[in-house]
Protein backbone atom coordinates (compact mmCIF):
# COMPACT_ATOMS: atom_id res chain seq x y z
CA UNK A 1 0.00 0.00 0.00
CA UNK A 2 1.26 3.77 -0.21
CA UNK A 3 3.62 5.19 2.28
CA UNK A 4 2.45 7.37 5.00
CA UNK A 5 3.47 10.53 2.91
CA UNK A 6 1.47 9.60 0.21
CA UNK A 7 -1.66 9.62 1.70
CA UNK A 8 -3.53 12.98 2.32
CA UNK A 9 -6.01 14.27 4.08
CA UNK A 10 -8.33 16.67 1.82
CA UNK A 11 -8.51 20.66 2.48
CA UNK A 12 -12.05 20.84 3.69
CA UNK A 13 -13.39 24.46 4.48
CA UNK A 14 -14.26 25.15 8.07
CA UNK A 15 -13.19 21.83 8.90
CA UNK A 16 -9.42 21.25 8.72
CA UNK A 17 -8.49 23.98 11.07
CA UNK A 18 -5.49 24.11 13.25
CA UNK A 19 -6.85 22.42 16.12
CA UNK A 20 -8.61 19.52 14.01
CA UNK A 21 -4.90 18.44 11.60
CA UNK A 22 -3.39 18.99 15.44
CA UNK A 23 -5.78 15.83 16.30
CA UNK A 24 -4.77 14.08 13.38
CA UNK A 25 -1.52 14.73 13.62
CA UNK A 26 -1.49 12.55 16.85
CA UNK A 27 -2.41 9.09 15.22
CA UNK A 28 -1.00 9.59 11.66
CA UNK A 29 2.84 11.65 12.76
CA UNK A 30 3.57 11.34 9.10
CA UNK A 31 0.82 11.82 6.52
CA UNK A 32 0.62 14.49 4.13
CA UNK A 33 -1.81 17.50 4.95
CA UNK A 34 -3.29 20.23 3.61
CA UNK A 35 -4.64 22.98 5.01
CA UNK A 36 -8.65 24.43 4.24
CA UNK A 37 -7.96 27.16 1.55
CA UNK A 38 -7.17 30.41 2.14
CA UNK A 39 -8.07 33.70 -0.27
CA UNK A 40 -5.01 34.87 -1.50
CA UNK A 41 -6.87 38.48 -1.23
CA UNK A 42 -7.18 37.84 2.58
CA UNK A 43 -3.80 36.69 2.70
CA UNK A 44 -2.57 38.90 1.18
CA UNK A 45 -4.04 41.78 2.32
CA UNK A 46 -3.61 40.31 5.80
CA UNK A 47 -7.31 40.30 6.66
CA UNK A 48 -7.30 40.32 10.51
CA UNK A 49 -10.90 39.00 10.79
CA UNK A 50 -9.58 35.54 9.03
CA UNK A 51 -7.37 33.70 11.90
CA UNK A 52 -5.55 31.29 9.90
CA UNK A 53 -3.98 34.09 7.78
CA UNK A 54 -1.47 34.03 10.22
CA UNK A 55 -1.09 30.11 10.76
CA UNK A 56 2.75 29.48 11.74
CA UNK A 57 3.37 25.33 9.92
CA UNK A 58 6.66 25.15 10.71
CA UNK A 59 5.65 22.67 13.84
CA UNK A 60 2.83 21.18 11.33
CA UNK A 61 5.25 18.24 9.51
CA UNK A 62 4.80 17.57 5.95
CA UNK A 63 1.98 20.30 5.12
CA UNK A 64 0.67 22.03 2.06
CA UNK A 65 -1.42 25.19 2.12
CA UNK A 66 -3.88 25.80 -0.39
CA UNK A 67 -5.17 28.97 -2.05
CA UNK A 68 -7.32 30.17 -4.32
CA UNK A 69 -7.91 32.98 -6.53
CA UNK A 70 -7.67 34.39 -10.21
CA UNK A 71 -5.39 36.82 -9.93
CA UNK A 72 -1.75 35.83 -10.85
CA UNK A 73 0.05 38.18 -9.17
CA UNK A 74 -2.12 37.60 -5.72
CA UNK A 75 -0.83 34.19 -5.88
CA UNK A 76 2.39 34.68 -6.16
CA UNK A 77 2.17 37.07 -3.63
CA UNK A 78 0.18 34.34 -1.56
CA UNK A 79 2.67 31.69 -2.18
CA UNK A 80 5.57 33.45 -1.12
CA UNK A 81 3.83 34.17 2.63
CA UNK A 82 2.73 30.60 2.93
CA UNK A 83 6.18 29.42 2.57
CA UNK A 84 7.54 31.86 4.90
CA UNK A 85 5.24 30.87 7.59
CA UNK A 86 6.40 27.07 7.21
CA UNK A 87 4.55 25.40 4.71
CA UNK A 88 6.71 22.62 2.99
CA UNK A 89 4.41 23.23 -0.78
CA UNK A 90 1.67 25.23 -1.83
CA UNK A 91 -1.37 23.52 -3.57
CA UNK A 92 -3.69 26.16 -5.73
CA UNK A 93 -7.17 25.25 -5.71
CA UNK A 94 -8.88 24.45 -9.29
CA UNK A 95 -12.09 22.33 -8.11
CA UNK A 96 -14.01 24.35 -5.79
CA UNK A 97 -17.56 24.00 -7.32
CA UNK A 98 -18.89 26.77 -4.58
CA UNK A 99 -20.65 29.44 -6.58
CA UNK A 100 -18.76 31.97 -4.64
CA UNK A 101 -15.86 30.90 -6.01
CA UNK A 102 -16.18 28.63 -8.62
CA UNK A 103 -18.33 31.23 -10.32
CA UNK A 104 -18.84 35.08 -9.17
CA UNK A 105 -14.45 35.04 -7.83
CA UNK A 106 -13.55 33.07 -11.25
CA UNK A 107 -11.16 30.95 -9.37
CA UNK A 108 -11.63 27.34 -7.97
CA UNK A 109 -13.04 24.74 -10.32
CA UNK A 110 -13.75 28.07 -12.99
CA UNK A 111 -10.17 27.79 -13.58
CA UNK A 112 -11.11 24.43 -15.55
CA UNK A 113 -13.07 26.68 -18.52
CA UNK A 114 -9.75 28.46 -18.84
CA UNK A 115 -6.51 27.04 -19.05
CA UNK A 116 -4.40 29.73 -20.19
CA UNK A 117 -5.07 31.51 -16.67
CA UNK A 118 -4.49 28.58 -14.79
CA UNK A 119 -0.88 27.81 -16.40
CA UNK A 120 -0.24 31.83 -15.54
CA UNK A 121 -1.46 31.51 -12.11
CA UNK A 122 0.67 28.10 -11.48
CA UNK A 123 3.58 30.06 -13.27
CA UNK A 124 3.24 32.86 -11.03
CA UNK A 125 3.35 30.72 -7.89
CA UNK A 126 6.08 28.89 -8.84
CA UNK A 127 8.39 31.60 -9.73
CA UNK A 128 7.45 33.08 -5.94
CA UNK A 129 8.53 29.71 -4.26
CA UNK A 130 11.33 27.62 -4.16
CA UNK A 131 9.12 24.65 -2.73
CA UNK A 132 6.77 22.40 -5.10
CA UNK A 133 3.65 23.92 -6.30
CA UNK A 134 0.42 21.35 -6.86
CA UNK A 135 -2.96 21.65 -8.10
CA UNK A 136 -6.40 20.10 -6.80
CA UNK A 137 -8.79 19.97 -9.29
CA UNK A 138 -12.05 17.83 -10.91
CA UNK A 139 -12.61 15.79 -14.03
CA UNK A 140 -14.15 19.17 -15.77
CA UNK A 141 -16.53 21.42 -15.50
CA UNK A 142 -19.73 19.46 -16.36
CA UNK A 143 -20.14 15.64 -17.66
CA UNK A 144 -19.64 17.08 -21.74
CA UNK A 145 -16.06 18.96 -20.65
CA UNK A 146 -14.41 16.20 -18.94
CA UNK A 147 -10.94 17.73 -19.95
CA UNK A 148 -9.10 17.71 -16.55
CA UNK A 149 -6.00 15.77 -18.82
CA UNK A 150 -5.47 19.04 -20.75
CA UNK A 151 -5.19 20.58 -17.34
CA UNK A 152 -3.02 18.28 -16.10
CA UNK A 153 -0.56 18.96 -19.05
CA UNK A 154 -1.09 22.34 -18.75
CA UNK A 155 -0.11 22.28 -15.16
CA UNK A 156 3.03 20.22 -16.02
CA UNK A 157 4.11 22.88 -18.50
CA UNK A 158 3.72 25.77 -15.78
CA UNK A 159 6.04 24.09 -13.37
CA UNK A 160 3.71 22.06 -11.15
CA UNK A 161 5.05 18.91 -9.05
CA UNK A 162 1.65 16.94 -9.19
CA UNK A 163 -1.71 16.79 -9.21
CA UNK A 164 -4.98 15.58 -6.83
CA UNK A 165 -7.89 14.86 -9.02
CA UNK A 166 -11.18 14.67 -7.71
CA UNK A 167 -13.57 12.02 -9.21
CA UNK A 168 -16.64 14.54 -10.01
CA UNK A 169 -16.87 17.16 -12.32
CA UNK A 170 -18.11 20.48 -10.90
CA UNK A 171 -21.64 20.28 -11.91
CA UNK A 172 -21.68 17.19 -9.81
CA UNK A 173 -20.48 18.95 -6.85
CA UNK A 174 -20.58 16.13 -3.80
CA UNK A 175 -23.28 14.14 -5.14
CA UNK A 176 -23.25 10.85 -6.94
CA UNK A 177 -20.59 8.81 -6.82
CA UNK A 178 -16.69 9.14 -7.68
CA UNK A 179 -15.38 8.16 -11.48
CA UNK A 180 -12.01 7.49 -10.76
CA UNK A 181 -11.00 5.30 -13.77
CA UNK A 182 -7.52 3.82 -14.52
CA UNK A 183 -4.61 6.48 -14.67
CA UNK A 184 -3.23 7.80 -18.10
CA UNK A 185 -0.04 7.95 -18.37
CA UNK A 186 0.85 11.80 -18.07
CA UNK A 187 3.93 13.43 -17.10
CA UNK A 188 2.58 14.00 -13.34
CA UNK A 189 2.04 12.46 -10.37
CA UNK A 190 -1.96 12.06 -9.61
CA UNK A 191 -3.48 11.44 -6.38
CA UNK A 192 -6.63 10.05 -6.36
CA UNK A 193 -9.70 11.73 -4.65
CA UNK A 194 -13.46 11.21 -3.87
CA UNK A 195 -15.27 8.78 -1.46
CA UNK A 196 -12.14 6.58 -0.06
CA UNK A 197 -12.75 5.51 3.12
CA UNK A 198 -11.10 2.11 3.54
CA UNK A 199 -7.92 0.50 3.42
CA UNK A 200 -9.94 -1.45 0.50
CA UNK A 201 -10.44 2.37 -1.17
CA UNK A 202 -6.89 3.05 -0.71
CA UNK A 203 -5.35 -0.39 -2.46
CA UNK A 204 -8.48 -0.06 -5.40
CA UNK A 205 -6.65 3.48 -6.97
CA UNK A 206 -3.57 2.24 -6.47
CA UNK A 207 -4.27 -0.60 -8.36
CA UNK A 208 -5.61 1.64 -11.06
CA UNK A 209 -2.14 3.74 -10.84
CA UNK A 210 -2.29 6.61 -8.75
CA UNK A 211 0.32 7.86 -7.40
CA UNK A 212 -0.95 9.05 -3.97
CA UNK A 213 -4.52 9.12 -1.95
CA UNK A 214 -6.53 11.93 -0.72
CA UNK A 215 -9.33 11.14 2.03
CA UNK A 216 -12.12 13.99 2.63
CA UNK A 217 -14.89 13.50 4.19
CA UNK A 218 -14.11 10.10 5.69
CA UNK A 219 -12.49 12.43 8.36
CA UNK A 220 -15.17 14.28 9.86
CA UNK A 221 -16.13 12.94 13.37
CA UNK A 222 -12.89 9.97 12.53
CA UNK A 223 -9.55 11.97 12.58
CA UNK A 224 -7.69 8.77 13.73
CA UNK A 225 -9.04 7.23 10.31
CA UNK A 226 -5.20 7.96 8.56
CA UNK A 227 -4.04 6.39 11.29
CA UNK A 228 -5.63 3.50 11.06
CA UNK A 229 -5.34 3.15 7.22
CA UNK A 230 -1.29 3.40 7.81
CA UNK A 231 -1.20 0.94 10.44
CA UNK A 232 -0.27 2.63 13.18
CA UNK A 233 -3.79 2.83 15.49
CA UNK A 234 -7.10 1.52 16.11
CA UNK A 235 -10.12 3.60 17.09
CA UNK A 236 -9.89 5.72 20.63
CA UNK A 237 -11.37 3.45 23.39
CA UNK A 238 -13.16 6.38 24.41
CA UNK A 239 -13.77 8.98 21.69
CA UNK A 240 -14.81 11.80 24.65
CA UNK A 241 -11.62 12.09 25.84
CA UNK A 242 -10.69 13.16 22.16
CA UNK A 243 -13.89 15.06 21.70
CA UNK A 244 -12.75 17.43 24.80
CA UNK A 245 -8.87 17.44 23.59
CA UNK A 246 -10.54 18.95 20.20
CA UNK A 247 -12.58 21.03 21.86
CA UNK A 248 -9.66 22.82 24.33
CA UNK A 249 -7.53 23.43 21.22
CA UNK A 250 -10.76 25.35 19.35
CA UNK A 251 -11.24 27.33 22.65
CA UNK A 252 -7.40 28.25 22.58
CA UNK A 253 -7.30 28.81 19.00
CA UNK A 254 -10.50 30.90 18.24
CA UNK A 255 -11.56 32.08 21.85
CA UNK A 256 -14.43 30.31 23.84
CA UNK A 257 -17.42 32.12 22.30
CA UNK A 258 -16.99 30.91 18.84
CA UNK A 259 -15.62 27.67 19.49
CA UNK A 260 -18.49 26.48 21.42
CA UNK A 261 -20.61 27.42 18.47
CA UNK A 262 -18.08 26.66 15.58
CA UNK A 263 -17.74 22.80 17.26
CA UNK A 264 -21.33 21.91 16.76
CA UNK A 265 -20.71 20.68 13.54
CA UNK A 266 -17.87 18.45 15.01
CA UNK A 267 -20.23 17.17 17.83
CA UNK A 268 -22.80 15.98 14.94
CA UNK A 269 -20.30 14.08 13.34
CA UNK A 270 -18.26 12.59 16.44
CA UNK A 271 -21.67 11.39 17.97
CA UNK A 272 -22.97 9.77 14.75
CA UNK A 273 -24.11 6.27 15.04
CA UNK A 274 -24.64 6.81 18.93
CA UNK A 275 -27.67 5.77 20.66
CA UNK A 276 -29.34 8.96 22.17
CA UNK A 277 -27.20 10.74 19.53
CA UNK A 278 -30.07 13.09 17.92
CA UNK A 279 -31.22 14.28 21.63
CA UNK A 280 -27.53 14.83 21.90
CA UNK A 281 -26.85 17.11 19.17
CA UNK A 282 -30.00 18.79 19.59
CA UNK A 283 -29.25 20.27 23.29
CA UNK A 284 -26.20 20.87 22.14
CA UNK A 285 -26.75 23.38 19.84
CA UNK A 286 -28.80 25.07 22.05
CA UNK A 287 -25.60 25.77 24.49
CA UNK A 288 -23.53 28.61 24.52
CA UNK A 289 -21.43 28.24 27.48
CA UNK A 290 -18.34 26.38 27.46
CA UNK A 291 -18.14 24.68 31.00
CA UNK A 292 -22.00 23.69 30.06
CA UNK A 293 -20.50 22.09 26.52
CA UNK A 294 -17.97 20.53 28.10
CA UNK A 295 -20.35 18.54 30.94
CA UNK A 296 -22.92 17.85 28.02
CA UNK A 297 -19.43 16.12 26.32
CA UNK A 298 -18.84 14.24 29.63
CA UNK A 299 -21.82 13.00 30.53
CA UNK A 300 -22.83 11.92 26.54
CA UNK A 301 -19.60 9.55 26.28
CA UNK A 302 -18.58 9.15 30.26
CA UNK A 303 -15.59 10.59 30.82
Amino acid sequence: MFSNNQIFTAPLAGITDKPFRKIIRQFAPDVSMVTEMISCHSLVGRHKNCIRNFDDYTDEGNIGAQIFGAEPNLMGQAAKILQDAGAKWIDINMGCPVPKVATRAGAGAFLMKDHVLAGRIIESCVKAVSIPVSVKTRLGWDETHKDWVDLVRVAAESGAAFVTLHGRTRAAGYSGNAQLQKKLELPLPIIANGDLRTVEDIERVQSLGYDGAMIGRAMLGHPWIFGQICGLCDEPVNVGDIVLQHLDLMMNYYGAKTAVTMFRKHIAWYSSGYSNSTQFRIKVNQITDEKELVKAIKDFWSV
